[in-house]
């Protein structure tokens, strides 16, 4: 079980590195002529702020248990990664898009969540 936890924090976490980069990098209109049509409804600086959150959120899936400071911070910042997912499915149901890919990662934000606050990391 520690194995597939890893798996899926490591998998997590560099998808909300990259979709969070994205968000921090590039300008809200270019984010938007790139397919995250839901950027339209939200400033630049509500953009970067979800950026910068799912950053923290992803480094926040790794480092703790590498390092071995404040483990019990692994499963918080997935908690926090499955509130920004349930946030982002509401903006998609708002806008009648797909659910799917926000779904998915909420389940496993979920996953990794409950699987920490259980299974120490050695076990």
């Amino acid at each position: 079980m520690n194995i597939t936890l890893w798996i899926v924090a490591g998998l997590l976490a560099l998808a909300f590195l990259g979709a969070g980069a994205m968000k921090v990098t590039r300008r809200k209109d270019a984010l938007a002529a790139s397919g995250l049509a839901w950027t339209e409804d939200f400033s630049a600086s509500t953009v970067k702020t979800i950026g910068t959150l799912e950053i923290l959120g992803a480094l926040g899936l790794i480092l703790p248990a590498v390092t071995g400071i404040l483990p019990v911070l692994v499963p918080v910042a997935a908690l926090g990664l499955a509130a920004i997912m349930i946030g982002a499915i509401v903006v998609h149901l708002r806008r009648h898009e797909t659910i799917v890919p926000q779904t998915v990662l909420l389940v496993l934000a979920a996953f990794v969540a409950i699987g920490r606050f259980l299974v120490p990391f050695g076990g």
